[in-house]
């Protein structure tokens, strides 16, 4: 038989994938691309994170990061908050990650399910914490500010804080679902 359950495998498999698209979303600098420019080259590209601000010439790839934030991007609450809970998200999902290594324990004849339905709370969590900020940032999108007359598009660090989040928040689901067999016993 089968000793660690479906379910707990299905969380240990999706929690860490969710961890690796929320630190890439987290710490590349493209939650937003302002392109089309007026008075600028028609290939310059600039990518917003939330920590750093990066010019591209597309035609030459020409990349420059740490570029001054002159609109007061950082500032505005959206940014803000993004900054303050992506790595709390992270620091939760590498502690519930710890917490579901403890309790799926597949060394151990049985799991424990209390340990990793624990660990299944705290993963959801952190889908959530992470989710927040996402939704927020691409709800203000085009609200933050931007050279005017520019085009703004979705990042792929803010798509990778998307799918990263919703991965964590399914993985600790699945987690969770080991309270059930809890409550049977």
């Amino acid at each position: 038989a089968m000793r660690t359950p479906p379910m707990m495998i299905v969380g240990l498999v999706l929690c860490p994938c969710g961890l690796l698209l929320t630190l890439t979303g987290t710490l590349a600098p493209n939650w937003r691309q302002v392109s089309l420019i007026p008075d600028q080259p028609s290939d310059l590209v600039l990518e917003q994170g939330i920590w750093d601000l990066c010019r591209e010439r597309q035609s030459s790839h020409e990349r420059f990061c740490g570029q001054e934030d002159e609109l007061g991007y950082f500032k505005e609450v959206p940014v803000q908050v993004a900054r303050g809970l992506m790595p709390s998200s992270l620091v939760l999902t590498l502690l519930g990650l710890v917490v579901a290594a403890l309790g799926v324990r597949c060394w151990q004849e049985e799991p424990q399910h209390p340990v990793a339905g624990a660990a299944g709370l705290l993963l959801l969590l952190s889908g959530l914490l992470s989710l927040v900020p996402a939704s927020w940032y691409t709800h203000e999108l085009e609200a933050l500010p931007a050279p005017t007359g520019a085009t703004l598009a979705v990042g792929y660090s803010l798509v990778l804080s998307y799918l990263g989040s919703c991965m964590e928040i399914l993985g600790g689901l699945a987690l969770a679902l080991s309270f059930h067999r809890c409550c049977k016993e």
